[in-house]
């Protein structure tokens, strides 16, 4: 009889412990479909900056960074929202910017800088991926959000980019209002430009420089002259990309100067096929560079991922010309590069399970 019992007892043990065993092995079956379930969600994504430069931690007071921080939070949760619920990297894009262009502290819309005459001249450019359309304005002295109007010009034109009084009529044709052009007025940006002028005349009588030299001249404070945009790329659930770009121009410009914010391939590019970019910098070697296309053809033609174009690009060629400042980016699967050579680039990304990353600094992850 204890005989039986205790072969009994061995029997039960034996198949609780083959029971056991096969509940501990279920467990990562169930974590590789959950893996598998998000693998299945639609891969989207938003990356947004606010210009590149002279930016450093010392030099700036912590209750500016916040508002910083708050405000790109603010605008990259708008365009997160387009697309979480279903609506266009287009609108996206649109629509992120729109929050930068109308915050007085960015060098876009209501922050934009001020010419030599003292105005400002706004330069603004979009581009759908999906089909290689585009739409851009520069010189425009009467539209509250030129981002807006780049996107009509796209949509209602059959052009790609429009200039300064004939921008602005079409504008009106297309029900735009116009603003005075006192909206621009920021007490900021207009102490930076008599600044800058006094700056100018004291060196150029100094060292009797000429416009070109002084073009030329290399110094922290006229550097940080030459930056200064807004950019957003965004990625929607339907695999379409798209990018944007909306600026002031440069601190001090002359001659109706226009940089690359508004030229397709040099400030703003959007393919399918590779990828979604905006960048921030000295315009005249983003143009002679070509480099939000360079960066596109180079993982076209050559087969290289975003992060090593958009290094190779902004640390080897842009640097080796002399250019300065930086790119964000998204390609056709989601993955992001924020590139650039500067001490700092106001910049944040969101995707699609909503997780925030918001940089300022160099050294910022």
């Amino acid at each position: 009889m204890n005989k039986i019992l205790t072969l009994f007892l061995v029997i039960i043990s034996i198949i609780g412990c083959k029971n056991n065993n096969q509940s501990v092995e279920k467990t990562p079956k169930l974590d590789v479909e959950a893996s598998k379930k998000d693998k299945n969600m639609p891969a989207f994504g938003i990356v947004i900056h606010g210009g590149a430069g002279t930016i450093r931690r010392k030099n700036m007071s912590d209750s500016l960074e916040k508002a910083y921080r708050l405000k790109l939070e603010e605008a990259i949760s708008v365009g997160h929202t387009v697309l979480s619920n279903g609506g266009t990297a287009l609108e996206a894009v649109t629509k992120t910017i729109n929050v930068l262009e109308d915050s007085p502290l960015f060098n876009a819309g209501k922050g934009a800088v001020f010419t030599h005459d003292e105005t400002n001249e706004l330069d603004a450019s979009i581009m759908d991926g999906a089909t290689l359309n585009a739409g851009a304005v520069a010189g425009v002295t009467k539209i509250k959000n030129p981002i807006n109007l780049a996107l009509s010009v796209m949509n209602d034109s059959p052009h790609v980019m429009l200039y300064g009084k004939g921008a602005e009529e079409f504008a009106k044709l297309q029900g735009f209002k116009w603003v005075d052009t006192s909206y621009f007025y920021t007490k900021r940006r207009f102490k930076s430009i008599k600044k800058a002028k006094r700056k100018e005349k004291k060196k150029r009588r100094k060292e009797k420089l000429t416009f070109q030299d002084f073009d030329n001249f290399q110094d922290p404070f006229f550097n940080d002259t030459k930056f200064g945009t807004v950019g957003c790329v965004a990625l929607d659930k339907n695999g379409n990309l798209a990018a944007g770009t909306s600026t002031g121009g440069m601190t001090n410009k002359r001659w109706n100067r226009i940089g690359d914010s508004p030229v397709i391939g040099a400030g703003t590019y959007a393919n399918n096929k590779t990828c979604a970019i905006s960048c921030t910098g000295w315009g005249e070697y983003f143009i002679r560079g070509v480099v939000a296309h360079d960066i596109s053809a180079m993982m076209e033609y050559k087969g290289v991922t975003l992060e090593d174009a958009a290094k190779e690009v902004i640390q080897n060629k842009l640097t080796k010309m002399g250019g300065t400042g930086g790119i964000i980016a998204i390609d056709k699967d989601g993955n992001i590069a924020m590139e650039f050579n500067t001490a700092g680039m106001y910049r944040a990304t969101m995707n699609a399970k909503g997780e925030l990353n918001i940089a300022i600094f160099g050294k910022d992850k």
